[in-house]
């Protein structure tokens, strides 16, 4: 039975606008700076507000379908080692964004939680998410955070520091060939 939160219903959003905003902090973290780079975070900051409302919900929908497309590898390399994704991703996101108190309110954990295990599950983290109501200003930095440490943890398991962005492009390349 097809659910009415199936990735097919859901809009993919702007999917490359939202990998750049994700691998600008990858390489801010593995250019040894702390993420906090001021330059940066202006030039991000200028982006978003550019966008409008309708770019703005294009950002967060592509930003739920990075989030798909990085639990969906997660969870078929895992499913190649008879593990389970769930026990094995979603403590690890938790306990990272408890880390980020400064950042990241402990209200919105669940939730981020919540939008990788719909994604494990095979459900828009989207169409999961919007069944509660609008996106709230609060969730903005937990839900690119989240984004960021699934697309780390994709790179820690292929032992290379571009696989998660190599990922995305690769597929975002393959759909502009069909």
């Amino acid at each position: 039975m097809s659910s009415p939160y199936d990735p097919q219903h859901a809009p993919a959003g702007d999917v490359g606008a939202a990998l750049m905003m994700i691998d600008s902090r990858l390489k801010s973290i593995h250019d040894g700076k702390d993420g906090a780079d001021p330059e940066q975070q202006e030039l991000i900051e200028q982006f978003a507000a550019s966008l409008g409302p309708r770019g703005a919900s294009d950002l967060l929908d592509g930003a739920c379908t990075l989030i798909f497309m990085f639990v969906t590898w997660l969870r078929q390399a895992h499913e190649k080692h008879d593990k389970d994704v769930i026990e094995y991703v979603v403590p690890h996101l938790v306990s990272s964004l408890r880390m980020m108190p400064r950042s990241i309110r402990p209200e919105a954990i669940p939730t981020m939680a919540g939008l990788v295990i719909a994604a494990s599950t095979g459900l828009s983290p989207s169409l999961w998410r919007g069944q509660y109501g609008e996106w709230t200003p609060e969730e903005m930095n937990p839900l690119e955070a989240t984004a960021f440490l699934l697309a780390e943890h994709i790179n820690r398991i292929a032992d290379d520091p571009d696989f998660a962005t190599r990922l995305i492009t690769t597929a975002l390349s393959s759909v502009d060939d069909a």
